[in-house]
C-alpha cells in the first residue's frame, strides 16, 4: 500500500476516494478510527493509500483534477 494523501477533512476524504474510485482504483482509508483516541477534534489526518502497482496513475489522477493529495514526497 502506498499513501496518495494526507487530510483532517473528511469531505476532502470522500472527495479524493471518490475520484480514485471513478477512475477504477481501489482506495483504503488509513487511521479512521484514531478519533477515539483523539477525542474527536481533528487533530490527526486520515491518509488515503492505495495499492502499490496503483499509485503511479492514482497520484496522476489526483494531479489532474487539481488536488496534490497532500502525501509526504507523493506529488
Amino acid at each position: 500500500m502506498r499513501v496518495v494523501a494526507r487530510t483532517t477533512d473528511p469531505v476532502r476524504l470522500g472527495f479524493l476516494a471518490a475520484l480514485l474510485a471513478d477512475a477504477g482504483i481501489g482506495t483504503v482509508v488509513l487511521d479512521q478510527h484514531i478519533s477515539a483516541v483523539e477525542g474527536g477534534i481533528g487533530a490527526f489526518p486520515r491518509r488515503l493509500a492505495v495499492a502499490e502497482q496503483d499509485a503511479d496513475r492514482a497520484l496522476a489522477v489526483l494531479r489532474e483534477a487539481g488536488e496534490d493529495g497532500g502525501a509526504d514526497g507523493a506529488a
